[in-house]
């Protein structure tokens, strides 16, 4: 294996560009960016982005080689170049499945591999719990089955005490008297009429996560992080998703596993990762056991991570075909 993912994905890779874009109206005042890349009337394969709210990157399109695959990749609504930019308004879990069904008919095929990481694991689960008859295989990295002990873990006790330093900076713009419940704390700065104290917020929430996904501090991986037009939407609508628990039962993705029991899968999961316990993923892979599983000793939860890279990249080229 190379030094770095990077490295990986630019010998694999070089540059793919997308060879059609567009944005697709889906109701409710939103209007979906999409991007198709790699060799049309190939393997159809949608990527679903972390966050919520973080929106794709380039990067994201070297994970599929463009021979083979034809990849459908969109900003969720609120984010990245999907229009309202930081809207909360019809932006739900459920609103997102129902959007990929229709991104799914305007690419014009009946069944593709659904591929997410983090956020975007919560998201292709319940998508492929909701429509299995649509989905070939999923590959998965980072899960988050968005459990209440999962969001406090990393938001009021638990990564609190690896990142004590950084910590400090997550909190400090919340009063002292409001820290009993932080993610409705920053909801009511992120969704107030203060702008520079929702610019504040948000920037401080942002960097909290930029700082805490990789095993090692990665500035390159975690610059957009600090970017206060990315982190308007990013904490805006990763706080409104958390807050209300991702409008899913608790524990309703790994109770309803069962639904995938026929979908070839594979989940991936940094050892170390610590947005995303691994006590989760391995949950998952109890109830679908059908799924292969690779724990990444070394790794945190992002998908730069270089074993994690790897492991993303032979899920693809196994589920395409390819040999080495």
């Amino acid at each position: 294996m190379m030094s770095s993912s990077t490295e990986i994905l630019r010998t694999l890779y070089p540059e793919i560009e997308p060879y059609e874009t567009g944005h697709l109206d889906v109701g409710d005042g939103h209007s979906i960016y999409w991007e198709r890349v790699g060799t049309r009337g190939a393997k159809p394969a949608v990527f679903v982005h972390g966050g919520p709210g973080g929106g794709f990157g380039p990067g994201n399109r070297r994970l599929f080689d463009p021979a083979l695959y034809d990849v459908l990749l969109f900003d969720q609504r609120g984010c990245g170049k999907s229009t309202p930019y930081a809207s909360l308004e019809a932006n739900t879990t459920w609103h997102l499945v129902a959007d990929m069904e229709k991104l799914r008919e305007m690419m014009g095929v009946e069944r593709w591999q659904v591929f997410g990481g983090s956020w975007g694991s919560t998201l292709s689960l319940a998508y492929a719990e909701t429509h299995p008859e649509r989905v070939t295989e999923i590959v998965l990295r980072g899960i988050y089955t968005l459990t209440r002990a999962e969001l406090l873990w990393y938001y009021q006790f638990g990564v609190s005490e690896m990142f004590p330093d950084k910590w400090e900076r997550f909190i400090a713009p919340i009063p002292e008297a409001e820290r009993g419940d932080l993610m409705a704390a920053y909801r009511k700065y992120l969704t107030g009429d203060d702008e520079a104290k929702k610019r504040e917020c948000a920037l401080a929430w942002s960097t909290w996560e930029g700082e805490t996904i990789t095993l090692l501090p990665n500035p390159d991986y975690s610059a957009q992080f600090h970017d206060p037009d990315y982190a308007i939407a990013f904490a805006r609508i990763e706080n409104h998703y958390f807050v209300h628990a991702g409008w899913l039962e608790e524990g309703q993705l790994v109770r309803d596993a069962h639904k995938l029991k026929a979908i070839p899968g594979v989940i991936i999961h940094g050892r170390y990762d610590m947005p995303c316990p691994l006590k989760y993923a391995w949950q998952l892979h109890n109830a679908w056991p059908q799924a292969d599983f690779h724990i990444v000793e070394g790794a945190g939860h992002a998908y730069l991570e270089p074993g994690i890279t790897d492991q993303l990249i032979r899920a693809t080229d196994r589920f395409a075909g390819k040999t080495a």
